[in-house]
Order: C-alpha cells, then sequence, then structure tokens
C-alpha cells in the first residue's frame, strides 16, 4: 500500500444518511443527519442535548491548508498521513481537561471513531478568538511597520521579536462577514476590539453582555491549562484560536461551549522549550509548513498579499510539493500529538472502510 492510499483526503463523500447537502470545510466535512436519526441517538446514546437537538457527523480529513489554499504532494498525496488522527486526538484531550477542570463543554457528544466526531448544532458566537503570548507572526510584522494598538490595547515600545508578552492579549476577529455593525468593516476576518463587542453584542450572537465576560474568563482560561499542560512538557504555547457557541442540554438551559478544534497545531504555535531558551524557534505546528512554503517558492508575497488571491490558489494547485515535506509535517502532526496525549498515534491503512462499518454496525447511520 503507498503512502496516499493511507492518507484521507477526501470526506465529503461517505454514504451516511441524511437530507441535506454535505458541508465540506477545509479540513472537515460536516453531514447533518436527518431529524429522525438526531432523535433516536439523543434517546438511544443518552446525549446531554435536548430531544430535538441538530446532530452532526463530522469526519475529518488529512487535507492540509494554509494561506487559505488546500497543498498537495508528490505521487498523488492529497494530504498528510496521521494529520486528521492528530488534530482529533489533542482537541480530544484539552476539550476533555476542559470538562473536567469545570471550564465548559464542547461541541462534541461523542467519538465513534480517530477521525469522528458526533456533534450537535450550537449557534456559534460570530468572533475567532485569538490568544497571544508572546509577540511573533503577524502582530510582529504589524509592530515593525510602527503599529502599537492591537483591538484596541496598546502596546509597549521596545519588544524583540517572539519575546514574551508581558500579559495575555486577547485580539479578535470577526467570523465571517459581519453587516451593520458601526465602525467594523463588512470584510472577513477583520479585528476588533472589545468595545465593538460590548456595544453590539447580539450582532455577534452573544444573549447577553454578561457572556462576554464569561467568554473572555473561558479564554483565559482555557489558554492557562493548555500552557501550563504543554509547559510540563517543556513546550511553550504561543498562540491559539479558540471559537464559541450555544447549545441547549437536555434541561433546556442555554450554554456557552467551545467549539471547532482548541489547541492543535492548526488553529495554535507551539514551540520546542529547550530551542527557545537557547535563542531558536522550532515550531511544532503548521507554522513550519507555512515558514517552509514561503521559502520554497521565490515570490512569497503571493502567499502574504491578499491581492494576488489567483496566483495563489495556481501556486497550489499547479505545484505537488516534495513527498519529504510532506513527512516532515506528518512527523510534526504525529509528534506532538503523541507528546500531548501520552499515547501512541495508531494510523489505519483504511479509515474510510473503518468510519462505514463503526456508523452502520453501531449507530445505524448508513442502509
Amino acid at each position: 500500500m503507498s503512502l496516499a492510499d493511507k492518507v484521507l483526503a477526501v470526506n465529503n463523500d461517505l454514504p451516511i444518511r441524511t437530507d441535506s447537502p454535505v458541508h465540506s470545510g477545509k479540513v472537515r466535512s460536516v453531514y447533518w443527519l436527518t431529524e429522525a436519526d438526531s432523535r433516536r441517538l439523543i434517546a438511544e446514546k443518552g446525549y446531554d442535548v435536548a430531544a430535538d437537538a441538530p446532530l452532526a457527523i463530522m469526519v475529518i480529513s488529512d487535507r492540509i491548508s494554509a494561506f487559505d489554499c488546500i497543498w498537495h504532494g508528490e505521487g498523488g498525496m492529497r494530504g498528510v498521513p496521521g494529520k486528521g488522527a492528530a488534530l482529533n486526538a489533542i482537541s480530544n484531550h484539552w476539550f476533555k481537561l476542559f470538562r473536567e477542570q469545570g471550564l465548559a463543554d464542547s461541541h462534541i457528544l461523542d467519538i465513534p471513531h480517530p477521525f469522528v466526531w458526533i456533534v450537535q448544532k450550537a449557534k456559534p458566537v460570530m468572533i475567532e478568538a485569538i490568544c497571544r503570548q508572546y509577540i511573533t507572526g503577524s502582530m510582529w510584522r504589524a509592530y515593525t511597520k510602527g503599529e502599537r494598538d492591537f483591538c484596541g490595547i496598546e502596546i509597549a515600545e521596545g519588544l524583540q521579536r517572539d519575546q514574551k508578552l508581558p500579559e495575555l492579549l486577547i485580539t479578535p476577529s470577526t467570523k465571517g462577514i459581519l453587516k451593520g455593525i458601526p465602525g467594523v468593516a463588512e470584510v472577513d476576518d477583520v479585528n476588533i476590539t472589545r468595545a465593538d463587542i460590548d456595544a453590539n453584542f447580539e450582532a455577534f450572537n452573544f444573549h447577553s453582555a454578561t457572556d462576554i465576560d464569561q467568554y473572555e474568563k473561558l479564554l483565559k482560561e482555557g489558554f492557562e491549562v493548555i500552557s501550563n499542560e504543554l509547559a510540563k512538557l517543556d513546550q511553550v504555547f504561543v498562540d491559539t484560536k479558540f471559537e464559541f457557541g450555544y447549545v441547549r442540554d437536555s434541561q433546556g438551559q442555554q450554554k456557552l461551549i467551545y467549539m471547532d478544534e482548541v489547541g492543535t497545531p492548526d488553529s495554535s504555535r507551539i514551540w520546542d522549550g529547550p530551542e527557545y531558551r537557547n535563542g531558536k524557534v522550532v515550531e511544532n505546528s503548521k507554522e513550519g509548513f507555512r515558514q517552509l512554503l514561503l521559502n520554497h517558492f521565490p515570490d512569497p508575497d503571493i502567499l502574504l498579499n491578499k491581492d494576488r488571491m489567483d496566483e495563489r490558489q495556481a501556486l497550489a494547485r499547479d505545484n505537488a510539493l516534495p513527498e519529504s515535506v510532506l513527512m516532515d509535517v506528518s512527523r510534526t502532526y504525529v509528534g506532538i500529538a503523541e507528546k500531548i496525549t501520552g499515547q501512541t498515534l495508531v494510523l489505519s491503512d483504511n479509515p474510510k472502510a473503518e468510519i462505514i462499518e463503526i456508523l452502520r454496525e453501531q449507530y445505524g447511520l448508513i442502509d
């Protein structure tokens, strides 16, 4: 069996019973279950959700995206071996810790297979919340150009690249294009301030102004939990993205939960501790792949300049990356997953066949 065969690249063609179109994102595909199947599973499995809550099967893939493009490799490799299983294992680990430490629940109800989550439908808060503990990446680039105000927070002069910030910085941006919010540009992923959120909390899907404090508390606590655990492994938690939403439990109570993924190499920067203390940044996250792409192509501006999106997509489409590059990424993802979970990541030879069998035999979702 070739390496390419072990990669789950296409995840939107599973024969899961649904009466809605499959939603396929950059990495995950979402299959909304029929109302009858949702109700049946809630009753059979005893999930702590409202009896009429819509459920979905979320299937991860091994695809790798960077700079808003999907990349591929030589020999028909349409993704990175082990990446999907690594992302799910890491997220599952942190979500479980959050729950055990009394922070908040997640959208995940069940994990039938390393590639699969059963999730409940959440009403998303329309904010991507970035927590930053170090100045690096886009923030450093902006800082070198003289910017000192980040999402309404004034940053000190004289900071050095990759330096630890005096305190954890929350720099939120919009999730999608939000219209009609005073002072907020109608474009995707635009930076916003805490004052913007306070003044327009309903436009961001918060139920109440007091929920903004709860959201900020969960951001800081979530970051701290992951940072402390990574520190035990001598890894540095640099920055990360959190997403939140609302769900109803079986008693009909609305609650704010974590959703999407948390603390993964896709959504975070994680640095090797010993190397950082020696003055060198070694990435245990997707940032290493991003840097590699910037060095690999002669004109990195194509990858950084949003006005050159057509050229960027052509670059990703027309250039098969060396197999060695994707295997380096695989080692990074599998390595950090095994470090975090303390368990060996077992990679399947045929994940799709396994998923189909489990969802048919144990969940009755495939005819």
